[in-house]
């Protein structure tokens, strides 16, 4: 159960440059003031939105992935700098594109993306020798995570779900090391 006055929300974050305006993936603008009639898990048209990606495509700078190497780094400084400031967090992956968190925030949708932006410029400062400049895309999702059941959920669906590259974490790690290639646990099997 998250303390009085705070949500647990799962926080999705891109790297920059790796989805823009137009993807085929699908995308949504600030205030859905253009999106597409799709989303990545059932993709819009082909061609959908093409003009207004190959627009921001020219003007953005160059996809940012994050290498093996510093996935945890970037993992680690990410969950320090919250935990540091006094917010729970149950699980954290990196991926060579985006990051996965379940974290315990304050209700405010605002002051939310503001503690996020701090710890993704803990983040990309940890890794600057290797990774100069920002690592992060502006905003992110912050789903709120509703109950018990929901919360278990996200936390295995990071863990587990993020693929073999990815670095990931949990509460239950007695130290901030984090691991790769985390296999879900086989559920044990009663007999009738």
């Amino acid at each position: 159960m998250p303390r009085y006055g705070h949500l647990w929300r799962h926080v999705i974050i891109n790297t920059l440059s790796t989805w823009l305006h137009g993807d085929e993936r699908g995308f949504r603008s600030r205030k859905h003031r253009i999106h597409s009639s799709g989303d990545y898990k059932k993709p819009p048209p082909a061609g959908e939105h093409e003009g207004l990606h190959e627009f921001h495509k020219e003007r953005a700078r160059d996809e940012v992935h994050i290498d093996h190497e510093d996935r945890a780094t970037i993992g680690r400084a990410f969950a320090k700098y919250l935990m540091e400031h006094g917010y729970r967090v149950l699980a954290v992956a990196v991926t060579k594109v985006h990051a996965h968190a379940l974290i315990e925030v304050p209700h405010g949708l605002n002051e939310v993306k503001k503690i996020v932006g701090e710890a993704k410029r803990a983040s990309s400062r940890a890794v600057e020798a290797t990774m100069p400049g920002n690592v992060w895309s502006a905003g992110g999702k912050y789903k709120p995570v509703m109950d018990r059941a929901h919360c278990e959920k996200t936390h295995d669906y990071i863990l587990y779900e993020q693929g073999a590259e990815a670095w990931t974490w949990s509460f239950r790690d007695r130290s901030m090391v984090g691991i790769y290639m985390r296999r879900r646990p086989a559920l044990s099997r009663r007999k009738p």
